[in-house]
């Protein structure tokens, strides 16, 4: 099976989350686990053992590690992303998040429909830096490319 059915997320190095980021990552995580294509691509070298999996997210030494796992808790695979390619979008990312926050407790309908077009906007760029980052290593569809960009988001708000 090409899918993850769990996601762990380790943040015991960042600050507590504040409410918002805590909700972008309840809902990021619930969304994931009801839907996703997750797959890791057959290797030469070695026999690749199959999903569903179980991922762990973390920040180590300024780099992104996706440890993955089979359901059985077999290691799978583990690939460690540097964060630069990130930077620029997540920093976007969390400035319209903030934007959009405000909005929704002060401004008209229309203009929080504005903010939360170029929200989508920002998150689709990072989705897909995302998918081109994880070529070669995991193939993910758009959604599960945009659920995990928000996880990456909440570990490189505190990173």
């Amino acid at each position: 099976m090409t899918r993850i059915v769990h996601i762990e997320i380790d943040d015991s190095n960042l600050p507590p989350p504040t409410p918002e980021i805590e909700q972008e990552r309840r809902v990021a995580i619930f969304d994931l686990l009801e839907g996703n294509h997750f797959a890791l691509p057959a290797r030469a070298d070695r026999e690749q053992p199959s999903g569903p999996y179980r991922v762990g997210l973390s920040v180590r030494e300024k780099r992104l590690v996706f440890d993955i796992q089979t359901e059985a808790k077999q290691k799978a695979a583990e690939f460690h992303l540097s964060l630069s390619p990130f930077r620029q979008v997540v920093k976007d990312y969390w400035s319209i998040c903030e934007s959009y926050y405000d909005a929704v407790k002060n401004m008209p309908l229309s203009q929080i429909e504005t903010i939360d077009m170029a929200r989508r906007g920002i998150h689709n760029e990072g989705a897909r830096i995302l998918t081109e980052r994880l070529a070669g290593k995991a193939d993910v569809d758009n959604d599960t490319a945009r659920r995990l960009f928000t996880l990456i988001c909440v570990l490189h708000f505190g990173g």
